[in-house]
């Protein structure tokens, strides 16, 4: 029986880590037999909890929302995470949240273990915030799609384009990412059918439709860094496409994200997909890797590494009475990639 009480506390915790728990998967993580977790699950009932059942094959346990906030468990990382998030948000660029995480920030840091307070203001003192104009999130606009994310759920919304054009959309959300202080999500486009990257505050009549999906591979492993991607390739004046001769782990150790987003061919080559607004910056930073390419789009970047491969081959070659030859000034100025 001494055991009841720190059971149950574990059984809440793995109800909150999870929409829906199979039973025999549930009683397996606790240790305990069918029969005990059905017990501890109507003492959950009977202080408040609602646990819901739902018998069949594809059934389990689900926590649903009830009149009484449960206790939130959390191990130290996740401690830290909230209470930075909390900090953060108080100045951050979420509407009507920033009184409401104060006072939550209160609470959580009244009962944070010394060991963990410290570790949060550490990370605060050295963290220097970039303060930008930047639109707001309604919170309930940001659960919705976490929510959807988490449950696999399709969402059903109209979006509004920078140039004020609107489009009704049904995507599977995947991954909800903060780029440059603004909110986007990774979807599924079904009406595309392809990936499309959204940003949260354009995003109106937000629907949960109920409906789940199966879960696709993602286009990326690193989803923060293909959302950053894909933002700098809308705006961007020119999109490459390379092939790189090194194996992709070789090659992902010498590009930053915002180099571009790498896929693997085979055990010995890559691709690259990146973008630029200025061909002389696309070409010296492939050309930086250190790694034999091809270059198969665009035309004008194909063009123009040959132009710069004859004139390094002249520069390298000795002649006494060689000619000053002077490239073309070129529409776009030599810039990094566009801002997403």
């Amino acid at each position: 029986m001494t055991e009841t009480p720190s059971r149950m506390l574990r059984l809440l915790s793995l109800l909150q880590n999870s929409r829906d728990w199979p039973g025999r998967k549930l009683a397996e993580r606790l240790g305990v037999s069918p029969r005990t977790l059905r017990r501890d699950v109507e003492r959950l009932r009977d202080l408040g909890y609602p646990v819901q059942a739902n018998p069949g094959v594809g059934g389990g346990y689900r926590l649903e929302a009830g009149a009484i906030l449960p206790p939130l468990l959390l191990d130290d990382d996740e401690a830290v995470a909230i209470a930075v998030g909390l900090r953060t948000a108080a100045g951050g660029s979420v509407a009507d949240i920033e009184d409401t995480s104060i006072r939550a920030l209160a609470k959580l840091e009244q009962v944070l273990p010394k060991r963990l307070r410290s570790r949060v203001n550490a990370l605060q003192m050295y963290t220097v915030p970039m303060f930008t104009v930047a639109p707001t999130v309604r919170p309930e606009s940001l659960t919705s799609v976490a929510q959807a994310c988490r449950d696999q759920e399709r969402l059903r919304f109209t979006y509004r384009k920078r140039d004020g054009e609107t489009s009704s959309r049904l995507v599977e959300p995947y991954r909800l990412v903060h780029v440059n202080r603004k909110w986007y999500v990774l979807s599924w486009d079904l009406g595309r059918q392809d990936w499309r990257t959204f940003r949260v505050d354009r995003m109106e009549s937000l629907l949960s439709t109920g409906v789940r999906f199966q879960q696709r591979e993602l286009p990326a492993e690193d989803a923060a860094a293909y959302v950053a991607q894909s933002i700098t390739s809308s705006l961007a004046g020119y999109r490459a496409l390379v092939t790189l001769h090194a194996p992709v782990e070789v090659v992902a150790e010498r590009i930053r994200p915002r180099d571009g987003i790498l896929t693997e061919v085979d055990d010995r080559t890559c691709r690259l997909r990146s973008a630029a607004d200025s061909l002389e910056w696309l070409a010296l930073t492939i050309g930086m890797f250190g790694i034999e390419f091809e270059v198969h789009e665009p035309p004008e970047l194909i063009d123009y590494v040959k132009e710069l491969s004859e004139r390094l081959a002249r520069a390298a070659s000795p002649g006494p009475d060689r000619s000053v030859a002077v490239a073309p000034a070129r529409d776009t100025p030599i810039s990094g990639p566009a801002a997403g």
